[in-house]
């Protein structure tokens, strides 16, 4: 059985930074040290860090969405995200209302199987939760390999789902040790605000977001957090933005809850003068919750530090700018979401290591471990050590470059980061022992990609 080894690099793993060698077969890690025996294939790491394959946690592909659909699909948009370093994904399969879990679930197989170049697994949407979909849940936990499931606070009408049906799912759930993830939005406020913009004739892309000022989404996340703390369930909200939000969580740990939370690189690193750009241009950042001010991401880079914010996300969910363009004359038409499965982890090397934000074994718990341990991928995926998958990162801290859409590899016509200088750059990607990416170059296609069944237990970080 043929053998590969990566020599001379910096292994970086959520604890620790050594120098050492890798060697590789059959898809797994054999070992890790110095001076490993000879291999049929040698891969020199010098002057780089090997970090492993990234996770990103929540992803939207292939999404039927606001009358459109999401940009990239499974090909494409695993494939852009191994260009940047993420090897496996979790993205979210929509139960569609009225019908059942496993059929949405079964939706998403059919999106993914063939196509996906990168490793996936799935979290189950629930939009429509009743009797049948409660008799579902054993099932996907036991039999399907996905054991958390995603509620909807706003989306009215079409995802949305009410308090009493998130306190039913989050009892059931609980059961089998799998665990729910909430959007945290106040729906009816959100509405509410949205109406009244439009009864003013405010149709300009900046009115979306101040359509879901900070009071909806930290009014969300603190009741959320209190449905989950009353029947003692695990909770994990997902793309935190806010000051506000994040208070919550400050203050549920006052009490003993533990709530893992969940931001993503946008709400780091823009502010919302995006939405003041020139004509329609603001319509990139139209997501929900929507980008915000300075302050936000100040109280979110100090989460991070203070061990109340555990991952890094993207929400990609990337729309081009002629579907944008369905809500030119109407804010609330815009389709939500913006690309950024490729940028994550550059980003957060050159925003967060570079610039002394985090430091080296924070940037590879939050971009890898602790995705992995949160959604039972732990230790098959998310670290590197003897048995874990060989999905290795080779990074080279020295490369200086640029993003734009020019040469992203995403289905976008446009950048959420156009220009945006970057320090580091993903040099060589491996996946289960396979060099997929070299020097910008893909080696594997469509098809390369597995499912990720994950634990059926809940497993704290």
């Amino acid at each position: 059985m043929s053998t590969t080894k990566i020599k001379n690099g910096t292994v970086v793993t959520a604890t620790d930074t050594f120098s050492a060698d890798i060697l590789i077969s059959d898809e797994k890690i054999l070992a890790v040290g110095r001076n490993l025996e000879t291999a049929d294939k040698e891969i020199d790491a010098n002057g780089c860090y090997v970090f492993p394959g990234g996770i990103d946690a929540h992803t939207h592909l292939d999404l039927p969405f606001m009358g459109t659909s999401s940009s990239d699909d499974f090909e494409t948009g695993t494939l852009a995200a191994l260009h940047g370093g993420t090897t496996s994904i979790i993205d979210f399969a929509f139960q569609t209302q009225g019908k059942s879990l496993k059929e949405g679930l079964r939706m998403w197989h059919e999106k993914a199987k063939g196509k996906a170049v990168g490793d996936y697994a799935f979290h189950m949407a629930v939009t429509d939760f009743n009797d049948n979909t409660r008799e579902e849940i054993k099932d996907l936990v036991e039999k399907e390999g996905v054991s958390s499931f995603k509620t909807f606070m706003a989306y009215k009408g079409a995802l949305m789902i009410d308090d009493r049906q998130m306190i039913g799912l989050m009892n059931e759930v609980k059961k089998y040790g799998g665990i729910v993830t909430v959007h945290a939005e106040n729906g009816d406020l959100a509405d509410s605000l949205i109406q009244q913009n439009r009864a003013a004739g405010n149709t300009a892309p900046k009115y979306h977001a101040l359509s879901r000022p900070e009071i909806v989404e930290s009014e969300a996340t603190g009741r959320a957090i209190d449905i989950a703390y009353s029947g003692g369930h695990p909770l994990y909200v997902v793309h935190m933005t806010c000051e506000g939000a994040l208070n919550r969580v400050r203050e549920a740990t006052k009490r003993n809850q533990k709530v893992w939370v969940e931001t993503c690189v946008q709400y780091l690193l823009l502010d919302d003068s995006v939405y003041e750009r020139p004509g329609f241009e603001g319509s990139k950042w139209v997501m929900s919750p929507p980008i915000r001010k300075t302050k936000d991401q100040t109280a979110l880079w100090n989460g991070i530090r203070q061990g109340l914010v555990h991952t890094v996300a993207t929400d990609h969910c990337p729309f081009c700018m002629n579907q944008k363009e369905m809500g030119k004359s109407d804010f609330s038409k815009i389709p939500n979401g913006a690309p950024g499965i490729e940028n994550r982890m550059e980003l957060m090397y050159s925003e967060g290591v570079v610039k002394g934000r985090i430091n080296l074994n924070q940037f590879v718990d939050l971009n890898c471990t602790a995705p992995a341990k949160i959604f039972g991928l732990y230790p098959r995926k998310g670290t590197i050590a003897v048995g874990a998958d060989a999905d290795l990162v080779i990074f080279d801290p020295k490369v200086k470059h640029t993003l734009s859409a020019e040469t992203h590899h995403m289905r976008c016509d446009y950048s959420a980061y156009e220009g945006w200088k970057v320090e580091g750059k993903v040099r060589s990607v491996l996946l289960r022992g396979t060099v997929a990416i070299d020097h910008g170059k893909a080696l594997i296609g469509k098809g390369f990609g597995k499912y990720l069944p994950r634990k059926a237990e809940f497993a704290s970080p």
